[in-house]
């Protein structure tokens, strides 16, 4: 088995403390300056491409194709043994969008470990941004339908404007590989839905953490069907308020933090929001942790 593996950028000072970041769905780490701001604040970071991802993708595999999230645990624990070893005492997980919720099912799912010590989550990918029947007997449907059809294909229902509002070729200023992030997101399969469906089952099921846990997102959430000026001050992917609802269900040392005007990934929004963004986080660290 082909395990993601997680590339570093040291702090120039001698630091114990880590971040280990897990991108989301149709992504893969590619924010460096995000890496940099952490190093400033004394830092070591490393990143995880998750297989079949960005830089683990391999030529016979489908992007993104898992059948349980719990797949990605082998590679995530792997990495946080590789960054004890390396010395660090005091290590924060963190994830955007589907890597939110997976950091925060690892966490629930290995309760007293030391490998971790706090998880920090940009706009988690709790719930479906779909309608309450959609959400309440669609999604249901479709993941009971995989046990049968697993790789069949359906729309991932997200616009190629978010991408458009990042990507330096568009509105944004932002420069990635569009092989690995593309603007028209490819199809996913029923297995896929099952997996994202049973891991945020797990956190609305009233999800234990031991360990400090900062959520962030947007304000607000973006329904545009064209090309607008919004789209860059607010979460064009998922519905905040489920975000909002959904930590609150999580029990232990939970922060929720809304960011005003703050894009679906919060460190890509413009420069004063992503700014608001890293006083959050680090108010929270420094609070938390030594």
């Amino acid at each position: 088995m082909f395990l993601g593996k997680p590339t570093r950028r040291k702090s120039d000072t001698i630091t114990t403390k880590a971040i280990l970041y897990v991108h989301g769905f149709n992504d893969y780490f590619f924010q460096d300056q995000m890496a940099k701001r952490f190093n400033k604040e004394g830092y070591n970071f490393y990143a995880l491409d998750l297989r079949k991802y960005g830089r683990s993708l391999l030529n016979h595999q489908k992007l993104n194709n898992v059948r349980s999230l719990l797949e990605y645990d082998e590679e995530i624990s792997k990495s946080l043994q590789i960054i004890k070893s390396e010395k660090n005492k005091e290590v924060i997980l963190m994830g955007h969008s589907t890597g939110g919720l997976i950091v925060t099912n690892y966490a629930g799912n290995h309760l007293n470990s030391d490998l971790f010590q706090g998880i920090i989550c940009n706009s988690p990918f709790y719930e479906f941004n779909l309608n309450f029947i959609e959400r309440k007997i669609g999604i249901p449907i479709l993941s009971f339908l995989s046990k049968y059809s697993p790789n069949k294909l359906i729309s991932s229902g997200f616009s190629k404007l978010y991408g458009h509002s990042l990507h330096i070729d568009k509105y944004g200023e932002w420069n990635y590989s569009l092989a690995w992030k593309p603007h028209d997101i490819p199809k996913v399969n029923l297995g896929f839905i099952n997996a994202i469906h049973n891991a945020q089952k797990n956190i609305q099921n009233n999800l234990s953490l031991d360990v400090p846990a900062l959520v962030l997102h947007s304000s607000k959430s973006i329904y545009e069907k064209k090309w607008p000026e919004c789209f860059m001050v607010g979460d064009a992917i998922l519905n905040v308020k489920h975000i909002q609802y959904y930590t609150n269900k999580i029990k232990g040392n939970v922060m929720s933090c809304t960011i005003e005007n703050g894009m679906h990934d919060l460190v890509l929004s413009k420069k004063p929001v992503r700014e608001t963004v890293y006083k959050k986080i680090f108010e929270w660290t420094n609070n938390n942790f030594i």
